[in-house]
């Protein structure tokens, strides 16, 4: 099984080829790079010049922001968002943040930000009103359980054989279920995610599998007595989470260019570790 971050290198490299041309060298180096000299800080064209302006939702929640406070620099986003302005040249103080609601950051429009991170899945339909930045983000499938489940605290996939485990039909949850799992006992399949809650809830089933984000979501307001058991190595074909900006903007490839370098530098799966992973017991079950 590959690797999360070897996964996310590569949906940066289809995403870099296609954005290629803004920033790129025409020479031997096809990929964007934060050092050409269109995408020098003085050279950017930002709403605002010598600022970058970066938006996301209201209230933002943990643990993608903390406190509901975007320019504290805590929570993965906000990690994120803050590593990719230094490395297109913006220090701290050179970042203004807005607050849009996410159903209008990805509507068809002129954008009052340079760029929105708000877990923006990067979709073929939302590819044709706004642009996206290569992933930084590529969505891990989670079990949860209620904390009186027999599976809670259970640390390894092998613990995980006998445990009797849902998922929403025809979802990449159901096949972290029968390709990485692989329980002895049948999974159970639903519907909805609404009706696998409501069967965890019962006890008909030990664990349900979703996506880390919505993992969060139900253990966090939905289910009080719910816990996050752990991450499933990477599975199928992930949904990936990019910066959004407006479409044909200027700023696109350089952006995706800072996202490259955090990839290969290994910072964006530090970040990941972080804020994600060492939160809410969500640690890789291996």
């Amino acid at each position: 099984m590959a690797s999360s971050s070897r996964l996310l290198a590569l949906a940066l490299a289809g995403a870099v080829v296609a954005a290629a041309g803004g920033c790129a060298p025409q020479e031997d180096k096809p990929n964007p790079t934060v050092t050409a000299p269109s995408c020098a800080k003085d050279s950017l064209p930002t709403r605002t010049p010598g600022k970058l302006t970066i938006a996301t939702d209201q209230p933002a929640y943990e643990p993608w922001f903390a406190k509901d406070k975007p320019d504290s620099g805590e929570g993965f986003e906000s990690a994120v968002a803050y590593a990719v302005a230094e490395k297109l040249g913006y220090a701290r103080a050179d970042v203004t943040w807005t607050r849009v609601k996410f159903d209008t950051a990805i509507a068809p429009g002129p954008k009052n930000f340079d760029f929105d991170i708000n877990q923006f899945s990067i979709t073929e339909e939302r590819k044709r009103a706004v642009d996206f930045s290569a992933p930084y983000y590529l969505v891990r499938q989670t079990v949860i359980a209620l904390k009186s489940s027999k599976i809670a605290g259970r640390k390894s996939l092998a613990e995980l054989r006998d445990a009797k485990l849902g998922a929403q039909v025809g979802t990449t949850s159901y096949q972290a279920i029968t390709d990485v799992l692989k329980p002895t006992r049948e999974p159970q399949v639903y519907n909805s995610n609404d009706d696998a809650k409501k069967a965890l809830q019962n006890g008909q089933i030990d664990g349900l599998v979703v996506d880390l984000p919505t993992a969060f979501y139900i253990t966090g307001a939905e289910i009080s007595d719910a816990t996050i058991v752990g991450q499933v190595p990477q599975v199928g074909s992930p949904e990936a989470f990019g910066l959004l900006l407006d479409k044909n903007s200027p700023l696109t490839s350089c952006v995706t260019g800072a996202v490259g370098q955090l990839t290969e530098a290994g910072t964006l799966k530090q970040l990941e570790q972080k804020w994600l992973a060492q939160v809410a017991g969500a640690a890789e079950l291996r």
